[in-house]
């Protein structure tokens, strides 16, 4: 492509297999350290400051000094959203890490995808609220309906404000372990955000969630298979 935007030089940036390590942490949502960035790609710290310092200049991450720490954190809504749809299209390509290890099932089971809830717990609340007709296909897109306001005031959760930002308020997010569709959007993060205040999810080791014991009887309630 001679005009317009360099996507070579994007894709390069996260191509890197340290890199793309090192973006996929902050997919937790948290602000991370260098040094716990440079543990997550199995790079030394130097070498994770060179990644970090290239990340930054290609607009993917921004840092922030806080005492003796720099702190790395997703440059915005737009770069989750495309590490989402590369994760999501490298599963559908069949293109999976061979190696397995000790928090798969656990993030099988319920993650965060970068600031909403995502596995088996993920594809749950969408099939949900798709079956009860609280959200529905339009095309591509995706959209909520009365009932689904309805249901998201009756959470705690006020739309208005989500609204009136950029991003959508209700987005397909395709869950790379279950090949299904989670929420993703201004709501699927609320939701998270709610679950978490009511004391039904707790972070875990990484992107790892996890259900309390109230959080069991009564997100099973509320999220009817």
């Amino acid at each position: 492509m001679k005009d317009g935007p360099d996507i070579s030089r994007v894709a390069a940036l996260i191509g890197d297999p340290a890199r793309a390590n090192i973006l996929t942490a902050l997919m937790s949502g948290k602000a991370l350290t260098a040094a716990e960035l440079a543990a997550e790609a199995g790079v030394t710290a130097q070498t994770a400051s060179s990644h970090i310092a290239r990340l930054s200049e290609g607009g993917l991450i921004v840092t922030r000094r806080q005492g003796r720490h720099k702190y790395v954190a997703l440059a915005s809504d737009e770069v989750g959203a495309v590490l989402e749809a590369l994760i999501g299209l490298a599963a559908q390509s069949g293109h999976l890490r061979t190696r397995t290890g000790p928090r798969d099932n656990a993030l099988r089971a319920a993650r965060v995808c970068y600031n909403h809830l995502a596995g088996d717990l993920g594809v749950q609340v969408y099939d949900s609220l798709m079956a009860r007709g609280m959200i529905r296909s339009r095309g591509e897109a995706l959209e909520i309906t009365a009932a689904g306001r309805a249901f998201a005031e009756s959470f705690g959760i006020e739309l208005a404000p989500l609204e009136r930002k950029r991003a959508p308020l209700c987005r397909n997010c395709l869950d790379w372990s279950a090949r299904r569709y989670h929420l993703g959007g201004g709501l699927g993060r609320a939701l998270l955000t709610r679950m978490e205040d009511t004391g039904w999810i707790t972070r875990g080791e990484g992107r790892v969630l996890e259900l309390t014991a109230r959080g069991r009887s009564d997100f099973a309630a509320r999220f009817p298979v």
